[in-house]
């Protein structure tokens, strides 16, 4: 499978927490036969994370590790940036649904980017966040990991 990486799920491995183990096992994303991708705006998300929550070196080191077997994708293409209009548009309710009822929904300027990029790759986005759900089927593969339905140990 081909997996762009959500945010939080680099976040959650960075953690050594229970759901990273039981996300791993699951779907094996380091340990399988996955090509994995995070979008460029992951980084710069990260990036941020760091800085605001002064994340010690060994935060950092780990981190960069996660990141070292993942690939990056960019988001200054004409197709991508054609996407993320496209899924803007669309989540306001602006581009005809066949007469579907369809409520608004405000999405961050970040998530729009990584589901353009999902989108323009067909990649399936691997996420926690709910944020992503309108756009099934339309724009892209979701696989929503739930973390209340995982067990955290403390």
């Amino acid at each position: 499978m081909n997996y762009l990486l959500d945010t939080n799920i680099v976040i959650i491995y960075s953690r050594d927490k229970d759901y990273a183990k039981q996300i791993e096992t699951k779907y094996q994303l380091f340990g399988g036969d996955h090509d994995l991708y995070i979008s460029v705006v992951t980084l710069g998300e990260l990036d941020a994370l760091i800085k605001k929550n002064k994340l010690g070196q060994r935060k950092i080191d780990k981190i960069e590790k996660i990141l070292s077997g993942i690939a990056t994708i960019g988001i200054d293409y004409d197709e991508i940036i054609s996407k993320y209009g496209d899924i803007d548009a669309y989540s306001q309710g602006k581009i005809d649904r066949g007469g579907q009822k369809f409520a608004a929904k405000n999405m961050g300027k970040n998530d729009l980017w990584i589901a353009a990029t999902a989108s323009h790759y067909d990649l399936t986005l691997l996420t926690t966040d709910k944020d992503f759900d309108h756009l099934v089927g339309e724009y892209l593969d979701l696989e929503l990991i739930r973390l209340n339905t995982l067990t955290e140990k403390k």
